[in-house]
């Protein structure tokens, strides 16, 4: 079990560093869903969240920036999970894993997330 998190790390870690570097040599199929389709005809959002994708890879694998890289990586779970959710449920299964993993791992470094979450932040150097 004490292991567990640097498995989950290192495996949440490997699919977006797989995932980032096969985005800029796969091509977008012609039947691939609308959605990827207009992401990759923007000309730059597609390539931008592969390079997300890819650096916050190398960042989990490397056990450098966890707590950074879980919250970069987020938003793209998030999308990941409702792409599947409301446009292709039929193979949601690896969205559910990414986010089971996305949420296991915020659980393990929560602590890091703490000061991040405070209800009243105060800038370095004020008064209290």
């Amino acid at each position: 079990m004490r292991h567990l998190p640097t498995i989950a790390r290192i495996f949440f870690g490997l699919v977006f560093l797989a995932s980032g570097i096969a985005g800029f040599f796969v091509t977008m199929p012609p039947d691939a869903p609308e959605f990827g389709r207009a992401l990759m005809n923007t000309g730059y959002m597609f390539q931008f969240i592969k390079v997300v994708e890819l650096l916050c890879g190398l960042l989990l694998v490397l056990n450098r920036f966890v707590p950074l890289a879980l919250t970069v990586l987020a938003p793209i779970v998030i999308n990941i999970f409702a792409f599947h959710l409301f446009l292709d449920l039929k193979d949601i299964a690896p969205a559910i894993i990414l986010a089971a993993l996305e949420i296991y791992l915020a659980w393990v470094y929560r602590d890091s997330f703490r000061p991040m979450l405070a209800a009243r932040a105060m800038p370095s150097g004020a008064q209290k």
